[in-house]
């Protein structure tokens, strides 16, 4: 694990949240809409301050987001600077800024990452191909099996595999996931020194493969075995010019339909009660911090990756029309407009209240999935 490359990651997702909040903020302050707060994170208060202009701001305990209180933020309140008396417009692009913020995050995260080297996190990823180039291919360990030569030499998962060599001196260089079988076929039940690089430092590791025999007798039982016992993948890093904000338009819309897909399967599997399968295909804070951890071993354009993925997955979750959320305030004022129903203070706290309390209620099962998953 990098410190360093951990430290900064954690410092963009805290980022990720002003960046939200200021959306709102600044869209508030245009709209002459008075804003009261600006929290990170959800009460009980940690630290705050007042500023000059009367604006308090608020560091709070629980790590779930941020927020901006604004003077009359009910939808019925009437008062000159408060948000109930702004116009409709006006309420729209203050409960929008914050997504907005966050998209316009992750198209300048995935431009940049695209102009310096993008990882290649899906298959199919999208991209231009006349303008990428591969600027790095990394044979990871993904896997290790137990009792497998593999992790009788020590080696551990994200070792960068190098070569394999034997003791005639013999070298197989491992330059794809797809080399690493035929080479380990290669060499079966021979000692072997395999070459990989770990935080930085070359080592060597020393093992002896299984032979023949072994992996084809496998095969007939339910455990088949490797000849070394590990599964490799790749990290790829690709490069474009010209067409960096077209890949980073691309990519956003690719991960926006696969962040959909799962939202779907998540609610299929909550209706039919299978509330722990579904907290399985998310992650809280603690899964984030385990992901930005193992990610720190990859580099600054993994984490950077992590933050736009973060950042547009927020964008997402707030556009939708989910009770407590900018998208479910949104929606809620605009079906009452619909209805062409006044939606008092009581009716609004009482909807946005219970949307709270299921997605707190959410969160705890998260964390308790991720503890249990990471730890």
């Amino acid at each position: 694990m990098s410190p360093v490359l951990l430290i900064i990651g954690l410092l963009f997702f805290i980022a990720l949240v002003v960046v939200h909040e200021w959306g709102h903020f600044i869209a508030a302050r245009r709209g002459g809409v008075e804003v009261e707060e600006f929290g990170i994170g959800f009460p009980p208060r940690a630290w705050s301050r007042k500023l000059k202009s009367g604006l308090l701001l608020s560091i709070n305990w629980l790590p779930l987001g941020g927020f901006v209180k604004l003077n009359g933020e009910h939808d019925s309140a009437t008062h000159k600077g408060s948000f109930g008396a702004a116009p409709l417009g006006t309420k729209v692009k203050i409960m929008l800024a914050g997504v907005g913020m966050n998209l316009l995050t992750a198209f300048f995260i995935l431009t940049f990452l695209a102009l310096i080297g993008i990882p290649k996190i899906i298959d199919n990823q999208f991209t231009v191909s006349r303008d990428t180039n591969v600027v790095r291919n990394d044979v990871l360990v993904g896997f290790v099996a137990e009792d497998s030569p593999a992790q009788k030499s020590g080696i551990k998962i994200r070792d960068q595999i190098l070569s394999i060599e034997n003791d005639n001196n013999e070298k197989e260089i491992i330059n794809s996931a797809n080399a690493l079988p035929e080479a380990t076929q290669n060499f079966a039940g021979q000692n072997v020194t395999i070459n990989i690089v770990r935080d930085k430092s070359p080592q060597q590791l020393k093992t002896t493969l299984r032979t023949n025999d072994e992996v084809k007798a496998s095969e007939k039982t339910s455990t088949p075995k490797g000849y070394l016992g590990i599964s490799p993948t790749e990290y790829t890093l690709q490069r474009s010019t010209w067409s960096a904000p077209i890949v980073a338009a691309g990519l956003i819309k690719q991960l926006t339909v696969a962040t959909l897909d799962g939202l779907g399967s998540l609610v299929t599997n909550l209706f039919k009660g299978n509330a722990s399968e579904a907290t399985k295909q998310v992650s809280g804070p603690v899964g984030i911090f385990v992901i930005l951890r193992d990610g720190s071993l990859l580099g600054i354009q993994f984490i950077l990756m992590i933050i736009a993925i973060i950042s547009l997955t927020l964008a997402i979750m707030n556009a939708l029309p989910i009770p407590a959320l900018d998208g479910g305030r949104l929606f809620v004022t605009l079906l009452y407009r619909a209805m062409k129903k006044p939606l008092t203070k009581e009716t609004e706290e009482k909807i946005h209240g219970t949307g709270f309390a299921v997605l707190m209620l959410l969160f705890v099962l998260i964390t308790i999935v991720d503890v249990r998953r990471f730890f």
